[in-house]
Parts: structure tokens; sequence; C-alpha cells
């Protein structure tokens, strides 16, 4: 069994290193998977991620539909993201929703898209897909761009695509809302942070790599070859651990935010225990 405490206090403070990096902003959230059960999951409830503090912000949801238990009473109304891609693929136990500033010029952009321009980012693979969320409403939907139902988290989770040599995991580790954000998503909240972290990042470099060249005339920006995507990719999964450790120090030293259950356990020392 889990020490859910230890999750617990991982989640919070994953909350606030997101905040912190401006990954995340009032709306946007992280949720984890009970591992103790594999039927449910946890997320904040309605508050920012910056003021998620303690067990009683965190609310508890069924991933078969994203209905709330064990005395949750309300929560985000886009929890349904989280909802059915845990449930479409098991092997994912963590994923951010962000609104990322830096992302959102390319979900509106058809004639450019994110590509790993540098080494932190080759997890986003050879192509990062944009789901317009126009095409899977029907007649009586709202259409506010939002992810509140169980038929639109599952839409939106099946443009993740499906691993073919591990149908278990998505093919896609990260996905764009058009007009809306991205959604990226990992096997720990350690992972899914720093994937989340360097999604924001390299869009940032990407747009700066991009108004450089147009600037000096140049002949365009060199992406991550197939080859550097796919080993880079490989590199990224196992040393999300390094920067994970700086961002709590930063966090906890910042004096900005309040984690009732104290320091994260060390990811690393759980692992080889």
């Amino acid at each position: 069994m889990v020490n859910i405490t230890g999750l617990m206090s991982t989640l919070i403070t994953a909350n606030h290193i997101l905040s912190y990096h401006n990954v995340l902003d009032s709306f946007g959230h992280i949720s984890v998977r009970n591992p103790n059960t594999n039927t449910t999951f946890f997320i904040a409830l309605q508050l920012g991620p910056a003021v998620v503090s303690g067990p009683s912000d965190i609310g508890e949801y069924l991933i078969a539909d994203g209905s709330p238990v064990n005395g949750t009473v309300g929560g985000y109304a886009e929890r349904y993201i989280h909802s059915a891609i845990l449930k479409a693929y098991p092997d994912i136990n963590a994923v951010v929703h962000s609104h990322s500033e830096d992302v959102l010029p390319y979900t509106v952009l058809n004639s450019i898209s994110p590509e790993p321009v540098y080494h932190m980012a080759g997890f986003l693979g050879q192509q990062v897909p944009n789901w317009d969320i126009e095409a899977a409403y029907t007649a009586d939907d709202p259409h506010d761009m939002l992810v509140n139902t169980p038929k639109l988290g599952d839409a939106l989770a099946a443009t993740f695509g499906i691993n073919t040599t591990q149908p278990t995991s998505p093919l896609h580790k990260t996905v764009l809302q058009r007009g809306h954000g991205f959604v990226t998503v990992g096997t720990s909240v350690e992972q899914v942070t720093d994937y989340a972290y360097y999604a924001a990042s390299n869009a940032r470099v990407q747009t700066n790599a991009l108004l450089l060249n147009n600037a000096v005339g140049g002949s365009g920006v060199k992406y991550l070859s197939a080859q550097e995507r796919k080993d880079t990719a490989n590199m990224n999964a196992w040393i999300v651990y390094k920067p994970w450790g700086q961002w709590v120090k930063e966090v906890e030293r910042s004096g900005r935010f309040v984690n009732e259950l104290g320091t994260p356990p060390d990811p690393q020392s759980e692992s080889s225990g």
C-alpha cells in the first residue's frame, strides 16, 4: 500500500511548483491516480493551485465517470479531462491541464505547431495533436470551451491515441486544446510536472527562435530530428527527479506557499526502497 499522506504532499507541492513557474494560472489543475484503489483519483477542489495547502483542499473522484466519492463535494468542472485520460490509459498516473500563455498561440494557428527545439522537450514526440472541442459538441451543449462532461473528456482523451507497442499507454504525451490550453500526462506527479514545465518552456524557446529567424531573414528553425526526439524522450522520462528536487526547495523557500503535510517524500528514495 502506498502512503497516501506522502502522495498528497507531493500533489500539493506540484500545484505550488506549477504556479510558481507560471505553468498553471488560477484555473489550471493537476491530478494523480489513487494507487491503492486504481479506481479513483485526487485533484484539488475549486481552488487556484497556489492556495492548495492541505488534505481538506483535495477531492477524490471516480476514474470511471468523474463522480465525487468519500465525502467530496463539488470540484473542478473540468475534472473529466483527468477521469477520461486515467480511464483510457492505465499506465498514466498523473495529468496536468494548463492555460499557459506561452503555449496558447500554437493552439490557434493552422500553419505551425509545437516542435521540440531542445533536448528537454523530446517527450513532445513527432507530433503534438491539436484537439478542437467544436467537433465534439452536440446541439444541446453550451459552446463554452469547457471539458465539463464525461463525453467531452472521452473525446479529448481519444486524441492522445494508442501506443501500439504498449496499448495501455498513449501515443502522445501532450495534446493542445484549440483556444484553451494543453494537457500533458505522465507516470508520476514528478514526471508530469516536468513535462508541463518543459512544454511551456519549449514553446517560449520556439517562439523566440521563430521571431529571431524572421528578424534576420534566416532559413528556418532546426528542430530535433526524429531520432533525437526519441532518444531525448527516453532521457526526459528518467531525469525528472533532478529538477523536481530543486523545484521543491524553491517553493518551500519562497515563503509564498503552505503545505500542511510538509516536504514531499524523496521519490528516488521511495523507488529504491
